[in-house]
């Protein structure tokens, strides 16, 4: 199969050609088709098997065979993205796909002066890429209206419905004619999103080509268990042992990325980070040099878990595990992207061994332990499996007390058992109350 034997036009095929693009992936062989037909659609497939493309091209296509010119202040088609990042970078992906069609296009985001994005909206766009915040406040000041609105594109639409967008969502589809089409894109879909989703469509077509939540093949995962105090320095034993050349880290929180950045950058070590505190020049710079390699370590929060796309990428690192255990898919499909092969290491504290298992249960697998020399963690982490199971470890069996052999000197700590009435300023221990979490009795 070729992308010609899908229906694109010449000027398309040209772009792909330019690009090295050969043969269509199986979510564009059955999305391109669909979308030319002009189907509603929510499509289901693996990060980095060409979701962009999927829409993108036959979306392009449908513009330019299609409609009246875009008008001032006006946009024909919609591309909604949950960060910055993705929005540059399916901007990006949309803009080369269009090189040789009489289309414009434009990215618009919070983070940076609104003025610019007025001004460039004054002439209309044909495809504009979009966070919902940002859009919602163009919307607002009259710089936008979507009378000429064909097609909705939701990218990573998981991430767009959830309940953290479902209010900006609802305002958006206010906004939006009823009569146009809807694409759904992402990784990843959960039984109540796509029941969510399926109230929006209009008698949609399901596109799965790949198991559900489940990470690509082309990258080899492991975990190594650690103290949570001794995270970063077994990152610093790891990188140096393994010679680790360009490494994209993901930490949980913004305090984290700067705390690792901090320290690594007061080794000696080429390192950046990214995180929603950030200006959004800030952050893409961090990435251009990340990308360009003038960087070694990238300290990121999930805001680069969707729509960073390196090529070959060899290494991603989850210093900190995902609260969202879909997230953990997104992370670790920044590589072993168009065909590549790549690793995923996590490094697993006891306390996270809920989310751990949450992963694993998801990814449907059980993901391997490599304990590090010298690393081993004083705090176990439980034993977890693919059903969602943390095995706990039994306890050991209580010693028998040694008999007339006088009891060992604690201090002010000795066992209630062990008080002898010749100290009665000695106080027993007391026992740690359990505390009920259920509902109280009434007395």
């Amino acid at each position: 199969m070729t992308f010609a034997t899908l229906g694109l036009i010449e000027p398309l095929l040209r772009a792909l050609e330019t690009l090295g693009y050969q043969t269509p992936t199986p979510v564009q062989a059955q999305a391109i088709p669909a979308v030319l037909a002009g189907r509603d659609l929510m499509a289901a497939a693996q990060t980095g098997t060409g979701k962009t493309a999927g829409f993108a091209l036959p979306l392009l296509q449908l513009l330019t065979m299609e409609g009246p010119k875009v008008a001032a202040n006006s946009a024909r088609a919609l591309i909604l993205c949950p960060t910055r990042e993705l929005a540059e970078q399916v901007h990006a992906s949309v803009a080369e796909y269009a090189q040789n069609l009489p289309l414009t296009t434009y990215a618009v985001y919070g983070g940076v002066s609104i003025n610019p994005q007025m001004m460039k909206l004054r002439k209309g766009v044909d495809v504009l890429v979009a966070t919902p915040g940002r859009l919602i406040d163009l919307f607002r000041q009259n710089a936008l209206n979507f009378k000429q609105l064909q097609t909705l594109v939701l990218d990573e639409a998981d991430r767009m419905l959830d309940l953290g967008f479902s209010e900006e969502l609802a305002n958006i589809y206010r906004m939006l004619p009823k009569k146009r089409q809807t694409l759904l894109f992402s990784a990843t879909f959960s039984d109540e999103i796509r029941l969510l989703a399926g109230q929006m469509l209009n008698d949609p077509l399901t596109i799965e080509v790949s198991p559900r939540n489940v990470a690509a093949n082309t990258v080899k995962q492991w975990v190594v268990p650690v103290d949570k105090k001794r995270k970063a320095e077994l990152f610093v034993h790891l990188m140096r042992k393994g010679r680790w050349k360009q490494v994209l880290v993901f930490a949980k929180t913004r305090n984290g990325v700067d705390a690792l950045v901090d320290k690594l950058q007061g080794l000696g070590i080429n390192a950046d980070g990214i995180h929603g505190d950030k200006p959004q020049a800030t952050r893409q710079r961090a990435l251009d040099r990340f990308k360009s390699s003038d960087v070694q370590i990238l300290v990121a929060t999930d805001v680069a878990a969707r729509g960073l796309d390196i090529e070959d990428l060899p290494l991603v690192v989850n210093f900190d595990l995902p609260i969202v255990a879909e997230d953990y898919i997104h992370r670790i499909g920044r590589t072993g992207r168009a065909g590549n092969t790549g690793e995923a290491i996590s490094l697993v504290c006891a306390d996270e061994v809920n989310m751990l298992s949450a992963i694993e249960m998801l990814t449907r697998q059980t993901l391997t332990r490599q304990m590090e020399q010298d690393f081993e963690p004083e705090h176990r982490v439980p034993d977890t499996d693919a059903t969602g199971q943390v095995v706990k470890k039994p306890k050991k069996p209580k010693k028998p007390k040694a008999s007339g052999g006088g009891k060992r000197n604690l201090g002010k700590w000795v066992d209630s058992g062990e008080v002898s009435p010749a100290e009665p300023s000695i106080k027993p221990v007391r026992k740690v109350p359990v505390f009920n979490t259920g509902p109280r009795k009434k007395k």
